[in-house]
């Protein structure tokens, strides 16, 4: 059996520049432990690949397309692949979140992904 606390993983450098922790992966999926702060938010983003979320702990605000929700503790959102999507904490509590991409990106996937979310930007 393995077990693992996402307390211990090295938070990961993301372009997002919030809290966020690999704590499982195989080539058919990926699970992030995310932590928005109050006041964090996403980058506006797309991915290759189906998303969900589930919300661990708070309160905060998921965009996905043209809808917006606010959504709270055992929440789980569905996020289609290639949908631009966005998650905000507006509150002023922590905001914690598992992120789980299936299929896992691939790394190419993944940096096109981020070039074309930074070319979004400007």
């Amino acid at each position: 059996m393995k077990t693992i606390s996402y307390k211990e993983i090295e938070t990961a450098r993301n372009p997002h520049g919030v809290e966020a922790k690999k704590i499982h992966e195989n080539e058919y999926v990926q699970v992030v432990h995310m932590l928005l702060k109050p006041g964090e938010s996403l980058k506006k983003h797309t991915t290759p690949v189906d998303v969900f979320f589930y919300v661990l702990e708070g309160e905060g605000i998921v965009e996905i397309g043209d809808e917006e929700q606010t959504v709270n503790k055992d929440m789980l959102i569905d996020s289609p692949k290639n949908i631009p999507h966005c998650l905000y904490n507006v509150g002023s509590e922590n905001f914690r979140i598992l992120v789980i991409k299936t299929p896992n990106p691939t790394a190419n996937q993944n940096r096109q992904a981020i070039q074309d979310m930074m070319k979004s930007k400007t």
